[in-house]
């Protein structure tokens, strides 16, 4: 579960996240601050919860041998800020200030390649069920504090800014709460 508070450090980093660094990042062009929260779903096996997976796709270390689906994904190198878990857990693996790669080739408002200028939310789920109350709950938290730290002037799922890629956060995801 989420720690009642959460806090932003100097360099990034959530307090009342877990932390788990990945090396799937890079800087942010000079002088940029993410304006953008892109919305995620995830589970690996697909549709399964509560392994290990999202954690070892994170950190290149994913065994390609544990699952017929890993062996299709295997050195894929991504990355997101923040992964919520189904029981509301915050997991952080990419500083704030860096660029994780979690959008790919994408566009908001005529702005190509995301990453350079968004957050990355990942949440434990898939297009095929709904999300739990616990996960929103953290992510409301989250979201209020990165809007006051950064100057986050939208959310959009990933289906919004690579839609010919992408599904997710999918049909569950309640926009009502955010928009």
């Amino acid at each position: 579960m989420i720690s009642s508070e959460l806090t932003l450090t100097p360099d990034g980093w959530v307090k009342g996240a877990r932390r788990i660094d990945s090396p799937n990042f890079d800087a942010r062009p000079a002088g940029m601050r993410p304006d953008l929260l892109v919305i995620h779903n995830i589970s690996l096996p697909p549709d399964e919860f509560g392994g290990p997976g999202v954690e070892q796709l994170f950190t290149n270390t994913l065994n390609p041998a544990e699952h017929p689906y890993y062996a299709g994904i295997a050195g894929v190198e991504v990355s997101s800020h923040f992964f919520i878990r189904r029981d509301g857990e915050l997991v952080q693996f990419v500083s704030c200030l860096d660029r994780a790669w979690h959008a790919g080739a994408s566009n908001w408002q005529g702005r190509n390649r995301c990453n350079d200028f968004s957050i990355g939310v990942e949440l434990e789920g898939s297009d095929h069920v709904p999300f739990e109350a616990a996960q929103y709950a953290t992510l409301d938290k989250l979201v209020a504090l990165l809007q006051q730290h950064y100057p986050i002037a939208a959310l959009a799922g990933h289906n919004e800014i690579a839609p010919e890629r992408k599904t997710d956060p999918g049909p569950f995801f309640d926009w009502g709460r955010y928009r």
